[in-house]
């Protein structure tokens, strides 16, 4: 494995990456406040320009670059490793600093539970503490699997070592065909986290308004769950927003109803985006997108919320718009990781 060491912006002081990092994952895990958010190739968040060495581009075609980008020599620090000792330039920030170190350790698969039709809950045993923030994702290096996949964790950081990652099937996906098929209890992988800037803010005031899409149950579980732990809810109410295509794509509400508070202060909004589909014929719940729902239930007071929200891309990008360009909600108080 090759050992590198990386100049930032000219600096004198280097870090170190071992050969099974990547440059992003590198600097993060030496406290360097590189700008991130997915770890996957997806958002662009990690671009960088290549002063001096060569490194392995891991993924040249990554959807996190535009053709500008290549045509200005940029790449991303999630998808490269050092091959030599390197100078680059990108512009790092203290709120890129990760709040828990990240490490790499075994897990072994314990357990599985059906969620949903097309989501189940996969949970793993390390030994030491499970430390990370509710909201934040780990990635999981799969046997068979050529390249980690990034997963939010669905429980709260815990002392038996456990962590829980509710997973969407994805049609012909090499890394859910493993998981849903060919994992057998028992079998290890590894778990290299936290990660991830969308955790859950327990000093701020305002009232908690989770949005989720899709596999993006498990982060705001993982938030409500450690909101009502905290004691937060004593003060201040949570919103859960579930938006679903079908009826048969709902869930979450049992895990909200297992928690402290539930249906005083926590409550679930779950939302049918196609009404018309035959599994909806019973539905008499909400029907549209999740952000028109957001908006239907909070109206004028969404200002003076603290929104976290994960999902299919367009979900997050309408939702933020939304709330910035429409209700003037200060970007400060939204937190979501862009995941493609």
């Amino acid at each position: 494995m090759t050992q590198a060491k990386i100049w930032i912006n000219g600096e004198e002081k280097a870090f170190d990456q071992d050969g099974q990092d990547t440059i992003l994952r590198a600097a993060l895990r030496a406290g360097v406040g590189f700008p991130y958010e997915c770890n996957s190739g997806g958002c662009g968040s990690c671009k960088f320009e290549l002063l001096e060495g060569e490194v392995d581009n891991l993924w040249p075609d990554a959807p996190g670059l535009t053709d500008r980008d290549r045509r200005k020599g940029r790449l991303l620090a999630c998808q490269c490793r050092a091959k030599t000792d390197l100078r680059i330039q990108v512009r790092t920030g203290a709120e890129y600093h990760s709040p828990i170190q990240s490490k790499r350790m075994r897990a072994k698969f314990i357990s599985m539970h059906e969620v949903s039709h097309d989501i189940r809950e996969f949970r793993f045993s390390a030994e030491g503490p499970a430390t990370f923030l509710a909201g934040q994702y780990a990635m999981l290096a799969i046997p068979g699997v050529s390249t980690p996949r990034a997963y939010s964790m669905s429980n709260i950081s815990n002392d038996e070592g456990e962590w829980h990652f509710q997973i969407r099937r994805v049609a012909k996906g090499a890394a859910t065909d493993k998981l849903f098929h060919h994992l057998h209890i028992g079998e290890e992988i590894e778990i290299d986290g936290p990660y991830g800037l969308a955790y859950l803010r327990t000093e701020s005031p305002r009232d908690i308004v989770c949005v989720a899409g899709g596999s993006g149950l498990a982060p705001m579980v993982s938030i409500a769950r450690s909101a009502a732990r905290s004691g937060m809810l004593k003060t201040r109410q949570l919103h859960f927003f579930y938006g679903g295509r079908t009826v048969r794509d709902i869930c979450g509400e049992t895990y909200l109803c297992d928690l402290p508070d539930s249906g005083k202060n926590i409550h679930f909004h779950p939302v049918v985006s196609l009404p018309d589909d035959e599994s909806s014929a019973l539905w008499r719940g909400e029907t549209g997108f999740v952000h028109e729902l957001v908006r239907r239930v909070l109206g004028d007071s969404l200002p003076n919320c603290e929104f976290y929200f994960a999902g299919p891309p367009p979900m997050t990008q309408t939702l933020q718009e939304m709330l910035m360009m429409s209700f003037h909600v200060p970007f400060e108080q939204i937190h979501f990781d862009r995941f493609f």
